[in-house]
């Protein structure tokens, strides 16, 4: 024990020597661990996102979407004929069929938009009553419109909280507000708690507005949608449901011109998808460790010439070869450990400002492997020059000029 703290003790003596050499030395292994940390951070953080986004819209919701976009557990990105177009007569059938609580079609328009303090272009959504369910939605102030609004054809909205935000000051404000798309007045009845998004390309629902599907016939008036949502009494039902939706609409449809999905299906394709675009990044990442490593390799082997006197006189006055070994392998290990420690503070810090904007983390066992790395790399790199030093010959390695 005291032979470890004396080889270590020796090495940081030496390392403070040369604060500057260290530092540089360590930098190539900091800038590698410090970018497949936050790497790994933030592929952590987005499947958390995508996980407890598909969580919301709970276990017993089935999806029907235009094509065949799912095959052997990823997406097929087959194309198809049929335009992405279902109607009402679809939805009828969904509702005939045994278990389906409710159904849900999507239609999704960027339009014009006056009354948000000034004109500008937004997304709004036209569906039933059964979105906010479905989607996760929660309100925050007023009410989400309701079957009667639907059945009435109401000229109501419900917004996100981005678009409260940023338009009106508060969500209280904009409550009773009125805006103008197309040149067709709505009331705001509603303003939804923020549900987050944005990131990545995905969605931001903070600055959706939404409004009756029925009264978005206005702006649809061959009334169609691109996509069906539906309930069914509970998780239990979906799988004869989903069976059930098929055997339906094959009788309107080809088989590749649909697909019938749950979102636990989307999630474990989408997951799969960034897991492996993550591992290339972090792979890519990876690549500036191996050039910290052959940094550390070529200082050390600087470090054996500059001290092959005093590593004569040690052999000289006793020491063995596997203390040289030991000396310098605990140099290389310590240089690689500098660095891995300075690293995984550094993107600490870069993720506490990225959680502003994305929610990206780090967990323990990121932190425990970025550091066993940064030290193999130093246990790899190093037990090289190493060698060389613990070889040399006692009185050749005295007589060095």
């Amino acid at each position: 024990m005291k032979n470890i703290i004396f080889i270590f003790k020796s090495a940081i003596d030496d390392f403070s020597r040369n604060k500057l050499r260290t530092f540089l030395t360590s930098l190539g292994i900091l800038i590698g661990v410090f970018a497949v940390v936050v790497l790994i951070a933030l592929g952590l953080g987005l499947k958390k996102y995508i996980s407890d986004q598909f969580e919301a819209m709970g276990k017993n919701t089935i999806f029907l979407v235009p094509g065949r976009i799912l095959s052997g557990g990823g997406f097929s990105g087959s194309a198809s004929s049929f335009t992405g177009s279902f109607d009402n007569r679809d939805i009828e059938i969904l509702k005939r069929i045994d278990n389906v609580v409710s159904v849900g079609p999507l239609t999704l328009k960027s339009i014009k938009v006056n009354g948000l303090i000034k004109e500008d272009f937004a997304d709004i959504m036209f569906s039933s009553e059964v979105l906010p369910d479905i989607m996760g939605f929660e309100i925050e102030t007023g009410r989400f419109f309701d079957k009667t609004d639907v059945t009435k054809r109401a000229k109501v909205v419900f917004i996100g909280n981005k678009i409260a935000t940023d338009y009106y000051g508060s969500a209280e404000n904009a409550i009773g507000q009125k805006v103008t798309v197309n040149n067709v007045k709505f009331m705001i009845i509603g303003v939804t708690k923020s549900k987050g998004g944005g990131g990545m390309g995905g969605p931001d629902y903070d600055s959706y507005l939404y409004g009756p599907y029925t009264t978005g016939y206005i702006f649809n008036p061959d009334k169609k949608f691109f996509r069906l949502m539906v309930k069914t009494t509970n998780e239990n039902y979906v799988a004869q449901v989903k069976e059930d939706i098929k055997k339906e609409f094959l009788k309107r449809y080809e088989e590749e011109e649909f697909s019938v999905v749950e979102p636990t299906e989307l999630l474990s394709a989408i997951t799969s998808i960034f897991s492996v675009l993550n591992l290339i990044l972090v792979a890519i990442a990876a690549i500036s460790l191996l050039v910290g490593g052959i940094g550390i390799m070529n200082i050390m082997y600087v470090t054996v010439s500059d001290r092959i006197k005093e590593i004569g006189i040690r052999r000289a006055i006793g020491a063995r070869k596997s203390d040289i070994l030991s000396q310098f392998l605990a140099e290389a290990v310590l240089l690689s450990s500098i660095g891995g420690i300075l690293g995984i503070a550094l993107a600490y810090f870069g993720v506490f400002f990225a959680q502003k904007f994305f929610p990206a983390y780090i967990d323990l066992l990121t932190v425990a492997i970025a550091l066993g790395v940064s030290s193999a790399i130093g246990i790899t790199f190093g037990v090289f020059p190493a060698r060389k030093a613990a070889n040399l010959e006692p009185v050749e390695a005295i007589r060095y000029e």
